[in-house]
């Protein structure tokens, strides 16, 4: 199925609510459609990209090109052997009914990704995280359309070139592919991972680790400190926690002791807590015009009604003019800026 519309408003497609539109929408829901989309040269020819949920992107301005979106949400296992699942997911799938979807399966893995908003195609894209776990942790390999050979491709995950928020799909492969299904391993066998914050005394205190108390743990832990985007709208986390050498951790936390600091994939390196660097900038719960800091999360900015996504830019590029004045660390922001 293709469906398309021109001059579309976007601001119902990101999680931000920014009032930009777009010259042509075009949703499929099989990757079978793909090559029929890409023969049409105003498609081929022109600018394209891909908008899943739209929860990591921030319009600045409308769109001139065509928007691919997957629309194909089934779920399946393809094997199982008793001990591990391979589980296929459609990009167009919601990531967080597909964590729930394992969870009442009784497949772990997923979990603590619980809540996070966007589509399981834009999973890999990102590699999204939290408490401890990423995306890349559990994909086993992504299957996608290559619009330069016209063909279908199944990259296995270990050659997906995953980062902290990163893979290739940012860098090498943009604009050349479009992702139509992940598929996942996941365990049939307890392996819970609690130590990160306060989510194990939150699942004790709900009765133990098992699959649903961690989900629900997750989900009512991200709630509490997350605006929800159909209330006031924002993108999750604007910026990365940035990695530093232990030499400047070193010398700040002689002149800031209470610092949060996390370990790094690299040695000789630490990650920092952007939300800390932010709140201890004094933006927490402040707002510049129509753009603002949420009150209980520094590391989100949210717009405050009828902001674009210029107002947004700036006040994210005073923010991180700001944590480089004083801490002297820069601010990359997680967010795609279109």
């Amino acid at each position: 199925m293709i469906n398309e519309y021109k001059d579309v408003s976007l601001r119902a497609l990101n999680t931000l609510g920014i009032e930009v539109r777009c010259e042509r929408l075009v949703e499929f829901s099989d990757a079978g459609d793909l090559p029929k989309i890409f023969m049409r040269p105003e498609i081929a020819g022109g600018r394209w990209a891909v908008l899943g949920g739209g929860s990591n992107i921030l319009f600045t301005g409308d769109f001139c090109g065509t928007l691919l979106r997957p629309v194909g949400h089934a779920i399946d296992i393809v094997a199982d052997d008793g001990t591990e699942a391979t589980v296929r997911a459609e990009a167009g799938a919601v990531w967080d009914d597909f964590v729930a979807w394992t969870v009442e399966r009784g497949l772990w893995g997923a979990e603590n990704l619980s809540h996070i908003p966007g589509t399981v195609g834009a999973a890999p894209v990102q590699n999204i995280g939290a408490y401890g776990v990423e995306a890349k942790d559990i994909i086993h390999s992504v299957e996608m359309y290559d619009a330069v050979t016209g063909k279908m491709v199944t990259l296995p995950g270990g050659h997906c070139d995953f980062g902290y928020r990163d893979s290739v799909f940012k860098r090498l492969l943009k604009g050349r592919v479009v992702i139509t299904a992940v598929f996942f391993t996941l365990g049939r066998a307890a392996r819970p991972q609690l130590d990160y914050g306060d989510l194990r005394a939150y699942v004790e205190e709900l009765g133990g680790a098992t699959l649903a108390n961690i989900r629900t743990a997750v989900v009512a832990i991200r709630r509490s400190k997350l605006p929800e985007p159909s209330e006031t709208g924002n993108a999750g986390s604007f910026f990365k926690n940035p990695t530093v050498s232990a030499a400047t951790v070193e010398g700040l936390l002689a002149a800031y002791p209470d610092m949060p600091v996390y370990p790094a994939a690299d040695d000789g390196f630490r990650k920092l807590a952007a939300g800390w660097l932010i709140d201890r900038c004094g933006w927490k719960g402040r707002s510049l015009g129509r753009a603002g800091v949420h009150a209980r999360q520094a590391l989100v900015l949210v717009n405050l009604g009828g902001a674009t996504g210029g107002e947004i830019l700036t006040l994210a590029g005073q923010i991180a003019a700001d944590v480089r004045a004083k801490f002297g660390v820069e601010l990359e922001p997680e967010v795609n800026v279109w």
